[in-house]
């Protein structure tokens, strides 16, 4: 039996649900760059008091996997360990308000906030063809620099006739 009844499903608004995303991303990323700061200093604080003067992140991805490929500090000119302790971040979270405080090790920390980095400024960096490249945290400066590079397959046609 078929039911006449039923009330019809109302139709999906594309344009409604792109400008919804825009508009918690935008959101999101303004809750993450408020953070930053505090983020900032309690990372380059604890690197600083290690002799740090330089880390740098590498990471890699493609096919719909990315990682951080190493993490490598210096002492100057130096390969050093990373300090052992822990520090304090805040993260923010899609789809929710809430700002969250962690506590981790430094190592941990630096991972974070390159995955929050890449996923603030290059989302989806991992799909596809991916991408790759580079963080530098300048302790002395207290500038974190991202390189990044994406692949993409180019095709190019070429039509003959003889």
């Amino acid at each position: 039996m078929t039911d006449t009844d039923k009330p019809a499903t109302p139709e999906f608004d594309m344009a409604a649900s792109v400008a919804r995303f825009f508009a918690e991303r935008d959101e999101r990323n303004r809750r993450a760059e408020a953070v930053r700061p505090d983020n900032k200093t309690a990372l380059f604080d604890a690197l600083a008091a290690a002799g740090i003067t330089l880390v740098t992140v590498t990471f890699d991805g493609s096919g719909d996997s990315g990682q951080i490929e190493d993490i490598t500090a210096q002492s100057d000119d130096r390969t050093v360990d990373l300090p052992q302790g822990e520090i304090t971040i805040a993260t923010v979270a899609w789809g929710t308000d809430k700002v969250t405080a962690i506590s981790m090790g430094v190592e941990a920390a630096i991972e974070q906030l390159a995955y929050d980095f890449l996923s603030e400024t290059r989302g989806g960096w991992e799909n596809n063809d991916g991408a790759y490249g580079e963080f530098s945290f300048d302790v002395a400066a207290r500038t974190i620099t991202l390189d990044y590079n994406e692949r993409y397959t180019a095709t190019e046609f070429y039509s003959h006739e003889f």
